[in-house]
């Protein structure tokens, strides 16, 4: 199985593309390059870091560090959403489909992580 055909990845990837068009077309000017660019970086780094620790499957101490890594970047992804949401930069329907998208994709990589390290034991 490739990491392509995990729902993990497709989930967290089209979460990526959607919020990066969304900071560009729909914040406001000044949300674009100070949170909008923040936003992007750390949901796009879910996926990158998900694809290189998916890499290293084989070395179970470096799967955990990627995974670990990714579930930082979608709990620093769920902040950036709550700024947004508060400063009104982002709508209540906007907000309650990323902030739901990326709590699944935070309860997917955890319950990945934990059960590689539970085969560990």
């Amino acid at each position: 199985m490739s990491y392509e055909n995990s729902a993990l990845y497709r989930l967290a990837k089209q979460m990526a593309v959607e919020l990066h068009k969304l900071t560009l077309n729909e914040l406001p000017k000044f949300e674009m390059y100070e949170q909008g660019s923040q936003i992007r970086r750390s949901s796009k780094s879910i996926v990158a870091n998900f694809v290189e620790g998916y890499g290293r499957q084989h070395y179970p101490s470096e799967y955990i560090k990627f995974l670990t890594y990714a579930l930082a970047s979608c709990d620093e992804t769920k902040a950036h959403l709550e700024l947004l949401h508060e400063t009104d930069s982002m709508s209540q329907d906007q907000f309650a489909y990323f902030y739901g998208n990326y709590r699944k994709i935070g309860a997917m990589i955890y319950n990945l992580r934990q059960s590689i390290i539970n085969k560990q034991k």
